[in-house]
Protein backbone atom coordinates (compact mmCIF):
# COMPACT_ATOMS: atom_id res chain seq x y z
CA UNK A 1 0.00 0.00 0.00
CA UNK A 2 0.89 3.76 -0.26
CA UNK A 3 0.11 7.31 -0.04
CA UNK A 4 -1.68 6.87 -3.71
CA UNK A 5 -3.69 4.14 -2.37
CA UNK A 6 -4.92 6.34 0.54
CA UNK A 7 -5.59 9.50 -1.70
CA UNK A 8 -7.58 6.81 -4.17
CA UNK A 9 -9.84 5.87 -1.08
CA UNK A 10 -10.20 9.23 0.05
CA UNK A 11 -11.78 9.81 -3.94
CA UNK A 12 -13.43 7.22 -4.07
CA UNK A 13 -15.30 8.38 -0.59
CA UNK A 14 -16.07 11.92 -2.53
CA UNK A 15 -17.28 10.09 -5.25
CA UNK A 16 -18.97 7.97 -3.02
CA UNK A 17 -21.02 10.73 -1.66
CA UNK A 18 -24.00 10.93 -3.77
CA UNK A 19 -24.93 7.19 -2.58
CA UNK A 20 -24.51 8.52 1.24
CA UNK A 21 -26.36 11.49 1.42
CA UNK A 22 -29.24 9.36 -0.48
CA UNK A 23 -28.70 6.78 1.89
CA UNK A 24 -27.83 8.39 4.84
CA UNK A 25 -28.87 12.11 4.51
CA UNK A 26 -32.13 11.65 5.93
CA UNK A 27 -30.15 10.49 8.74
CA UNK A 28 -27.95 13.24 8.78
CA UNK A 29 -30.33 15.76 8.57
CA UNK A 30 -32.17 14.33 11.64
CA UNK A 31 -29.19 14.80 13.93
CA UNK A 32 -30.02 18.65 13.83
CA UNK A 33 -33.47 17.49 15.98
CA UNK A 34 -31.19 15.34 18.66
CA UNK A 35 -29.20 18.26 19.09
CA UNK A 36 -30.35 20.22 22.79
CA UNK A 37 -31.74 24.12 21.38
CA UNK A 38 -29.65 27.12 21.26
CA UNK A 39 -26.51 25.04 20.07
CA UNK A 40 -24.83 25.13 16.87
CA UNK A 41 -24.93 21.89 15.50
CA UNK A 42 -21.70 21.85 13.72
CA UNK A 43 -19.84 20.01 16.82
CA UNK A 44 -22.38 17.55 17.43
CA UNK A 45 -22.46 16.65 13.31
CA UNK A 46 -18.47 16.19 13.31
CA UNK A 47 -18.87 14.07 16.52
CA UNK A 48 -21.48 11.79 14.75
CA UNK A 49 -19.27 11.68 11.42
CA UNK A 50 -15.82 10.53 13.07
CA UNK A 51 -18.08 7.52 15.49
CA UNK A 52 -18.91 6.86 11.96
CA UNK A 53 -15.35 6.81 10.83
CA UNK A 54 -14.01 5.27 13.75
CA UNK A 55 -16.22 1.96 12.98
CA UNK A 56 -14.95 1.95 9.10
CA UNK A 57 -11.22 1.67 10.21
CA UNK A 58 -12.23 -0.87 12.64
CA UNK A 59 -14.11 -2.92 9.80
CA UNK A 60 -10.82 -2.13 7.83
CA UNK A 61 -8.54 -3.23 10.08
CA UNK A 62 -10.13 -6.63 10.52
CA UNK A 63 -10.12 -6.99 6.91
CA UNK A 64 -6.66 -6.03 6.58
CA UNK A 65 -5.56 -8.81 8.65
CA UNK A 66 -8.09 -11.02 6.99
CA UNK A 67 -6.19 -10.50 3.86
CA UNK A 68 -3.17 -11.22 5.17
CA UNK A 69 -3.65 -14.31 6.25
CA UNK A 70 -5.38 -15.05 3.36
CA UNK A 71 -2.86 -14.14 0.88
CA UNK A 72 -0.25 -16.65 3.00
CA UNK A 73 -2.85 -19.42 2.14
CA UNK A 74 -3.93 -18.72 -1.46
CA UNK A 75 -1.56 -18.81 -4.38
CA UNK A 76 -1.36 -15.32 -6.28
CA UNK A 77 -3.77 -13.85 -3.18
CA UNK A 78 -2.69 -10.51 -3.93
CA UNK A 79 -3.30 -10.28 -7.89
CA UNK A 80 -6.68 -12.01 -6.90
CA UNK A 81 -7.41 -9.38 -4.45
CA UNK A 82 -6.30 -6.71 -6.36
CA UNK A 83 -8.63 -7.74 -9.55
CA UNK A 84 -11.96 -8.15 -7.22
CA UNK A 85 -11.21 -4.85 -5.84
CA UNK A 86 -11.20 -3.47 -9.39
CA UNK A 87 -14.37 -5.32 -10.39
CA UNK A 88 -16.13 -4.44 -7.17
CA UNK A 89 -15.16 -0.99 -7.99
CA UNK A 90 -16.81 -1.45 -11.30
CA UNK A 91 -19.73 -2.87 -9.69
CA UNK A 92 -19.87 0.63 -7.34
CA UNK A 93 -19.88 2.81 -10.46
CA UNK A 94 -22.68 0.92 -12.55
CA UNK A 95 -24.33 0.81 -8.59
CA UNK A 96 -23.96 4.72 -8.42
CA UNK A 97 -25.75 5.14 -11.47
CA UNK A 98 -28.54 2.48 -10.66
CA UNK A 99 -27.57 0.75 -14.22
CA UNK A 100 -27.43 -2.12 -12.23
CA UNK A 101 -28.20 -2.87 -8.41
CA UNK A 102 -25.83 -6.20 -7.70
CA UNK A 103 -24.74 -3.99 -4.52
CA UNK A 104 -28.23 -4.29 -2.78
CA UNK A 105 -28.01 -7.89 -2.27
CA UNK A 106 -24.46 -7.36 -0.86
CA UNK A 107 -25.95 -5.01 1.98
CA UNK A 108 -28.33 -7.77 3.02
CA UNK A 109 -25.53 -9.65 4.41
CA UNK A 110 -24.89 -7.15 6.98
CA UNK A 111 -29.15 -7.26 7.75
CA UNK A 112 -28.53 -9.56 10.73
CA UNK A 113 -25.96 -7.75 12.76
CA UNK A 114 -27.18 -4.22 11.96
CA UNK A 115 -30.67 -5.03 13.53
CA UNK A 116 -28.89 -6.34 16.85
CA UNK A 117 -27.06 -3.06 17.38
CA UNK A 118 -29.56 -0.32 15.69
CA UNK A 119 -31.51 -0.44 19.22
CA UNK A 120 -28.52 0.56 20.95
CA UNK A 121 -28.56 3.69 19.27
CA UNK A 122 -31.42 5.25 20.74
CA UNK A 123 -29.26 5.61 24.08
CA UNK A 124 -27.93 8.26 22.97
CA UNK A 125 -30.56 10.65 21.99
CA UNK A 126 -31.25 13.13 22.12
CA UNK A 127 -27.59 14.34 22.55
CA UNK A 128 -26.75 15.49 25.77
CA UNK A 129 -23.48 16.65 24.50
CA UNK A 130 -21.07 16.42 21.62
CA UNK A 131 -19.46 13.45 22.65
CA UNK A 132 -22.82 12.06 22.91
CA UNK A 133 -22.94 12.10 19.33
CA UNK A 134 -19.59 9.99 18.81
CA UNK A 135 -20.94 6.53 19.70
CA UNK A 136 -24.57 7.19 17.62
CA UNK A 137 -22.52 8.08 14.71
CA UNK A 138 -20.49 4.29 15.56
CA UNK A 139 -23.14 2.49 15.77
CA UNK A 140 -24.37 4.01 12.70
CA UNK A 141 -21.49 3.27 11.06
CA UNK A 142 -22.47 -0.37 10.97
CA UNK A 143 -25.46 0.19 8.11
CA UNK A 144 -25.25 -2.39 5.82
CA UNK A 145 -23.80 0.02 2.59
CA UNK A 146 -22.48 -2.26 -0.52
CA UNK A 147 -20.02 0.80 -0.86
CA UNK A 148 -18.78 0.49 2.31
CA UNK A 149 -18.93 -3.37 1.44
CA UNK A 150 -17.14 -2.64 -1.75
CA UNK A 151 -14.32 -0.27 -0.62
CA UNK A 152 -13.74 -3.17 1.93
CA UNK A 153 -11.74 -5.41 -0.62
CA UNK A 154 -9.51 -2.14 -0.52
CA UNK A 155 -8.43 -3.31 2.54
CA UNK A 156 -8.61 -6.74 1.97
CA UNK A 157 -5.60 -6.01 -0.61
CA UNK A 158 -4.05 -4.01 1.71
CA UNK A 159 -3.21 -7.49 3.88
CA UNK A 160 -2.15 -5.25 6.83
CA UNK A 161 -4.69 -4.40 10.18
CA UNK A 162 -3.49 -0.77 9.76
CA UNK A 163 -3.15 -0.26 6.38
CA UNK A 164 -6.37 -1.78 5.82
CA UNK A 165 -7.97 0.65 8.92
CA UNK A 166 -6.04 3.77 7.32
CA UNK A 167 -7.94 2.87 4.10
CA UNK A 168 -11.28 2.78 5.13
CA UNK A 169 -10.62 6.07 7.32
CA UNK A 170 -9.21 7.64 4.22
CA UNK A 171 -11.96 6.88 2.63
CA UNK A 172 -14.62 7.67 5.60
CA UNK A 173 -13.43 11.10 5.19
CA UNK A 174 -13.84 11.61 1.42
CA UNK A 175 -17.77 10.65 2.66
CA UNK A 176 -17.48 13.54 5.41
CA UNK A 177 -17.50 16.86 3.05
CA UNK A 178 -21.35 16.08 0.95
CA UNK A 179 -22.98 14.88 4.80
CA UNK A 180 -21.41 17.19 6.92
CA UNK A 181 -23.01 19.82 4.41
CA UNK A 182 -26.15 18.18 4.25
CA UNK A 183 -26.72 17.73 7.58
CA UNK A 184 -25.63 21.68 8.18
CA UNK A 185 -29.06 21.78 5.25
CA UNK A 186 -27.46 22.21 1.79
CA UNK A 187 -30.42 21.12 0.18
CA UNK A 188 -28.95 22.11 -3.04
CA UNK A 189 -25.91 20.10 -2.58
CA UNK A 190 -28.24 17.19 -2.16
CA UNK A 191 -30.43 18.20 -4.88
CA UNK A 192 -26.94 18.52 -6.89
CA UNK A 193 -25.61 14.96 -6.36
CA UNK A 194 -29.05 13.08 -6.72
CA UNK A 195 -29.22 14.48 -10.07
CA UNK A 196 -28.96 11.77 -12.67
CA UNK A 197 -26.10 13.20 -14.91
CA UNK A 198 -24.20 13.88 -11.81
CA UNK A 199 -24.47 9.56 -10.74
CA UNK A 200 -23.83 8.90 -14.33
CA UNK A 201 -20.46 11.75 -14.22
CA UNK A 202 -19.55 9.93 -10.86
CA UNK A 203 -19.71 6.15 -11.73
CA UNK A 204 -18.12 6.42 -15.78
CA UNK A 205 -15.23 7.79 -13.26
CA UNK A 206 -14.85 5.29 -11.39
CA UNK A 207 -15.29 2.68 -14.15
CA UNK A 208 -12.52 4.00 -16.06
CA UNK A 209 -10.57 3.87 -12.80
CA UNK A 210 -11.16 0.34 -12.23
CA UNK A 211 -10.42 -0.35 -15.89
CA UNK A 212 -6.88 1.37 -15.15
CA UNK A 213 -6.51 -0.98 -11.93
CA UNK A 214 -7.26 -4.29 -13.47
CA UNK A 215 -4.81 -3.02 -16.59
CA UNK A 216 -1.95 -2.55 -13.96
CA UNK A 217 -2.40 -5.47 -12.32
CA UNK A 218 -2.59 -7.78 -15.32
CA UNK A 219 0.13 -6.45 -16.49
CA UNK A 220 2.49 -6.08 -13.25
CA UNK A 221 2.85 -1.98 -13.38
CA UNK A 222 2.49 -1.62 -9.27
Amino acid sequence: MSDYSFISAFVVGLAGSLHCVGMCGGIAGALRAAVPGGQPPLPYIVSYNLGRITSYAIAGAVTGVLGQVARASVSHGLMIFQLLSAVMLIAMGLYLAQWWRGLAHLEKLGNGFWQRIRPWSKRFIPFRSPLSAFPYGFIWGWLPCGLVYSTLTWALVSGDGLYGAATMAAFGLGTLPALIAVSLGAGWLLTLLQHPKSKSLVACCLIIYAIFLIYRTLTGNN
